[in-house]
């Protein structure tokens, strides 16, 4: 049985509760096509999210590894398909969870400009239609944690020539972060429809060793 390792991001910023977190630990020991998924939680925290994830890999040893985190503003899940060297989130206004607040720094000085998502992003997005649930590939992941994340695990499985398949999926807002005055007028999805679309992906990364060569319309916008 091939194990996939699944990481969901903690409560940041303006999110008291992330859906990553909440669909980590909902999916946590299911198994779907041959399958079995094992998840953890995920400081947001820059460089530390990196160990955190790269040590889990090390004790899991799993085939792939799905790392998410909040996109708010999104309607759908979606499946990043790169992830940049570089991180800012001072454009968001956003510390992560230790206080710290980077602009322009890079997450591997010497590391390439940016790394493809090696999952089958094409065959997940048409399992989570085909599942009813809203979703698209998107080709910005952002330059906060998000992004500094799926960038290191990448570079990680790069430099040691690891054989891991490993990418992104954001998710909405939950509708009680969207119904916050802030975010008001925010998409939003529940846990379980989130829930729902990501345990489809994890079906297509099973039993897809190679993406589909089927072209996935698109409306994404942000």
């Amino acid at each position: 049985m091939s194990t996939i390792l699944l990481t969901g991001f903690e409560a940041f910023g303006n999110t008291p509760v992330n859906p990553a977190e909440q669909v980590a630990s909902h999916l946590d020991g299911r198994r779907i096509n041959g399958a079995e998924i094992v998840s953890r939680i995920v400081p947001n925290t820059f460089f530390k999210c990196i160990d955190v994830v790269r040590a889990a890999i090390s004790e899991v040893q799993p085939d792939a590894v799905v790392m998410m985190g909040e996109y708010g503003g999104r309607s759908m899940v979606t499946v990043e398909r790169i992830a940049q060297n570089f991180n800012d989130g001072a454009r968001y206004g956003l510390r992560d969870n230790d206080d710290v607040l980077l602009q322009g720094d890079l997450t591997v000085p010497d590391g390439p400009v940016a790394y493809l998502s090696t999952l089958p992003i094409r065959a997940m997005v048409r399992a989570m239609r085909d599942a009813g649930i809203p979703s698209d590939i998107s080709d910005a992941a952002g330059t906060f944690c998000c992004n500094h994340l799926m960038y290191g695990i990448l570079h990680h499985i790069s430099v040691n020539d690891l054989p891991i398949r490993a990418g992104w999926i954001h998710l909405p807002h939950l509708p009680e972060v969207a119904a916050l005055e802030d975010n008001l007028g925010a998409p939003s999805m529940s846990m379980q429809t989130a829930a729902d679309g990501v345990f489809a992906a994890l079906g297509a990364i099973a039993t897809h060793p190679v993406d589909i060569n089927e072209p996935i319309a698109s409306r994404l916008q942000i």
